[in-house]
């Protein structure tokens, strides 16, 4: 499965609510995301299928160590880079803003550097 920006902020979204509240749903993603029942549940049956996550009986998702990478990969970028962007002077709605945007398209490189100068190496 080739891994989107919209997949990847599916996988960051499980995350964070498994982060926040301890079990994740569906409609939890729907109501994180802002999105559709049937997007939520095509993007779940997909990431499911390509081994992503797993779902149990009672409709609890678990990240699955491949999934659980991205979404790790996506949020520690995330962070970083909002705090970086609240360090020159952004208020944090927009560093958050901001940083959801970027956090997908900076290149390894430049993430890298980012880092290493918010961290002061």
């Amino acid at each position: 499965m080739n891994i989107h920006e919209s997949a990847e902020d599916y996988l960051e979204a499980i995350l964070i609510l498994r982060e926040r509240q301890g079990a994740v749903r569906s409609i939890d993603i729907v109501h994180q995301l802002e999105l559709t029942k049937p997007s939520v549940s095509v993007a779940m049956k997909r990431f499911r299928e390509n081994g992503y996550i797993e779902m149990d009986s009672d409709g609890f998702i678990t990240l699955l160590p491949p999934g659980e990478e991205i979404a790790q990969r996506i949020y520690s970028r995330h962070k970083l880079l909002t705090q970086f962007l609240i360090q020159l002077g952004v208020s944090e709605d927009v560093a958050a803003a901001d940083a959801c945007k970027m956090e997908h398209d900076l290149s390894d490189e430049t993430f890298e550097k980012i880092r290493a100068h918010a961290l002061g190496q």
